[in-house]
């Protein structure tokens, strides 16, 4: 009788491995932290991105409506950053509906 040896050194290596470098979940950059400047380049730079704009706050910023699904519309967005109390940074998406006349 013959038995099939499973490549078990590979697997426990390649467990080790990845044990050994764990992936660190990226922290979504933080509005209060930036220049208006840096905000607005990050919203450009990435086309949609999520953004923190206080403790527990945030929200997606697109700078284009391509970033949209097809029935989104862009609303114009003005958030804190460390340099200024009204900056704005780029777009959201919203659903318009005929009982909010502000779209959200």
């Amino acid at each position: 009788m013959q038995f099939i040896r499973v490549p078990t050194l590979s697997a426990v290596s390649l467990l080790t491995a990845l044990a050994a470098s764990p992936i660190q979940a990226q922290a979504r950059p933080d509005t209060l932290a930036l220049s208006c400047e840096e905000a607005a380049a990050l919203v450009t730079k990435n086309g949609a991105i999520v953004l923190g704009t206080g403790p527990n706050i945030y929200d997606r910023y697109v700078s284009q409506i391509r970033y949209c699904s097809g029935a989104e519309q862009l609303k114009a967005e003005w958030v804190k950053t460390r340099d200024n109390p009204q900056c704005f940074i780029g777009y959201t998406c919203y659903v318009p509906s005929r009982d909010n006349s502000l779209g959200r």
